[in-house]
């Protein structure tokens, strides 16, 4: 059996570890979610609907505790992201909008 100390946190920093595999991308992953739904919240009045709301049925007020309880309930996790895999697409990026901008100064 592990040990866990007794925190008012819900759900468990343990819990959220294992999930996240890391404390840095618990924490990125936290953030930005809870900058989404923080948007979300901040939209309704507008009615565009273009965010995707809490993910969980929650009491919490805060979006931080919304995200760690989405993390927790297995609706959202880190995606890794290849680097080079995103050099060779920005460079592509790049490439194709130097092969625009040579075709507009032959016109």
């Amino acid at each position: 059996m592990t040990w866990q100390h007794d925190t008012m946190m819900n759900p468990p920093i343990e819990e959220l570890l294992d999930r996240a595999q890391s404390k840095f991308r618990l924490v990125t992953l936290g953030s930005t979610r809870a900058r989404e739904i923080n948007a979300y919240f901040g939209q309704l009045d507008d009615g565009l609907g273009q965010l995707v709301p809490p993910q969980v049925t929650s009491t919490a007020r805060k979006p931080l505790s919304i995200a760690f309880e989405e993390i927790a309930a297995d609706k959202i996790e880190g995606v890794d992201i290849d680097p080079e895999a995103k050099a060779a697409e920005a460079q592509a990026e790049a490439d194709a909008l130097a092969a625009a901008a040579a075709e507009a100064d032959d016109e």
